[in-house]
């Protein structure tokens, strides 16, 4: 079974998209439908992937032997809201660029075990079509 590290509960009042979100740690905030301004629910899991996959990484250097400060990390996460037949599907994408990248000869490597290893990454594996790169 597994043992419980951290949990959180957010509440979504108002009309969902075009509503409101509160909960623990500092969030509480209005949430719009997905018009290119504002914060929805795309935009939130986006800023979770890329920040739980970052720190995915940088473990995954600093046990590769990897100098985290001299090849630190920028993470971007795109999360996509797509039409299909039965409705909507999200896509994403990790992309993973690193300082002093020419020096780094197994950035693919590293993301691809920072990939298999993050939280986000697995929960979304299978639900969403996801794909983790390096630049």
């Amino acid at each position: 079974m597994a043992e419980k590290v951290y949990s959180q509960t957010v509440t979504s009042t108002g009309a969902g998209r075009d509503g409101h979100v509160k909960g623990d740690g500092g969030i509480d905030f209005d949430v719009t439908a997905p018009k290119g301004d504002g914060v929805n629910p795309e935009s939130l899991l986006a800023a979770a992937w890329a920040a739980c996959f970052n720190g995915a990484l940088q473990k995954t250097m600093g046990e590769a032997g990897v100098d985290v400060e001299k090849h630190t990390p920028t993470v971007d996460a795109e999360v996509t809201l797509n039409t299909v037949e039965s409705g909507f599907r999200l896509s994403g994408k990790i992309t993973a660029r690193f300082a002093n990248a020419g020096e780094l000869d197994n950035a693919q490597e590293l993301v691809d075990k920072a990939d298999a290893f993050c939280p986000f990454s697995k929960a979304l594996r299978g639900d969403i079509d996801i794909e983790a790169v390096a630049e």
